[in-house]
C-alpha cells in the first residue's frame, strides 16, 4: 500500500487518479478526504498533490488530460486562471471567473465551482444556521468570498453586505447578489445574523490582523472563518470569547470536495467518513458528530 491511499491494497494502471493543484499544496487536506471517500466506497482510485507554480495552471491542464486524470481540485492561486483556460464552465464559474475544480470526463476540461454549495452545506449541517430570510455579511471580495456572497443569495438570505478594503472589489462581489446584495462598512457586523470572513488572515504563514478583525461579532451571532489552519484564528476566538456561534472552513472544505467527488464517481459520498478522517475528535469546524 503506498503512503495516503488509505485501504487501496495496490496501484496499477488501473488505478484512476485525481488530485489537487496549487501552490504552496503540501498543506492540503484534499488528498486525504479523497482517499478516505475512495477507501469508504471500495474504488480503485487514488488522489494525490501536484504542486504547480504559478502561472503554469494551463500547462499543468494540458498534461492531466495528456495522463488520463480523471479530475481536479484547484486551489491558490490557480482557480481564475483554470477558469479560464478550461474547454467549458458551469454558469456559477461563469459568474465567480473563478473555478475550484476540473472534471475531465471523456478528456474535456469542464470547469466547476463548489464553493459556494460547500459552505451553505457546512453552516446548514446539523440543523446549526438557514441562510433563508437571514441577514448576512461577507467580510473579503476574492474569490472565495464571491463564492459565499453569490451562494448565499441563492440560498434565499434577504441581505448580503460585502465588507472591503477595495471598494470596486467589493462592488463587484455585492453584484453576484443581485438586489439583495449591497456594500457595506464594519458597522454593518453588528446587525447580521451571520457573518463570513473569506480573507486569509490569520492563516497559518499568513498571519495578520486584517481590517475586518476590528469587527469581531457576538452573542446570538453565527460566525465563520473559511481558514481551517489554524483552527481557531484570532478573529474566531475573539468572537467565540463574545458568545458567538462559531464554526472554521473545515467542513466548507469537506463538502465542497465531497461534491466534486461525487461529480467525478457517479456516487454518493459519506459524509461521516470524511469527517473521520480530518477531524475524528470534532471541533469548531465540526461541533458533533455529523450523521
Amino acid at each position: 500500500m503506498t503512503s495516503g491511499s488509505q485501504g487501496v491494497a495496490e496501484l496499477s494502471a488501473r488505478t484512476t487518479v485525481v488530485g489537487v493543484i496549487g501552490m504552496p499544496v503540501d498543506h492540503s487536506l484534499s488528498p486525504r478526504l479523497h482517499n478516505a471517500a475512495f477507501a469508504a466506497l471500495g474504488l480503485d482510485w487514488v488522489s494525490v498533490a501536484f504542486p504547480v507554480a504559478a502561472g503554469t495552471a494551463p500547462t499543468a491542464l494540458a498534461g492531466a488530460r495528456a495522463l488520463g486524470v480523471r479530475g481536479l481540485s484547484v486551489t491558490m492561486p490557480h482557480k481564475e486562471a483554470v477558469a479560464d483556460a478550461v474547454d467549458d464552465a458551469t454558469d456559477t464559474v461563469r459568474a465567480l471567473g473563478a473555478a475550484n475544480c476540473v472534471d475531465l470526463a471523456d478528456g474535456r476540461l469542464i470547469g466547476v465551482n463548489t464553493d459556494g454549495a460547500g459552505f451553505v452545506a457546512a453552516v446548514e449541517e446539523g440543523g446549526w444556521f438557514d441562510p433563508a430570510g437571514e441577514r448576512c455579511v461577507v467580510l473579503g471580495a476574492g474569490g472565495a468570498a464571491r463564492a459565499v456572497v453569490l451562494a448565499l443569495a441563492e440560498a434565499g438570505a434577504v441581505e448580503v453586505v460585502v465588507v472591503n478594503r477595495t471598494a470596486s472589489r467589493a462592488v463587484r462581489a455585492a453584484r453576484l447578489a443581485g438586489a439583495v446584495g449591497r456594500v457595506g462598512s464594519a458597522a454593518d457586523v453588528a446587525g447580521a445574523s451571520l457573518v463570513v470572513k473569506a480573507t486569509p488572515a490569520g492563516m497559518t504563514g499568513v498571519g495578520g490582523a486584517g481590517h475586518d478583525e476590528v469587527a469581531v461579532p457576538g452573542r446570538g451571532q453565527f460566525v465563520v472563518d473559511l481558514v481551517y489552519d489554524p483552527p481557531m484564528t484570532p478573529w474566531l476566538t475573539a468572537a467565540e470569547a463574545a458568545g458567538a456561534q462559531v464554526r472554521n472552513g473545515l467542513g466548507t472544505l469537506l463538502h465542497q470536495a465531497a461534491f466534486q467527488l461525487e461529480r467525478w464517481t457517479g456516487l454518493q459520498v459519506p459524509r461521516r467518513a470524511l469527517w473521520a478522517a480530518v477531524a475524528p475528535d470534532g471541533g469548531p469546524g465540526a461541533p458533533g458528530r455529523p450523521s
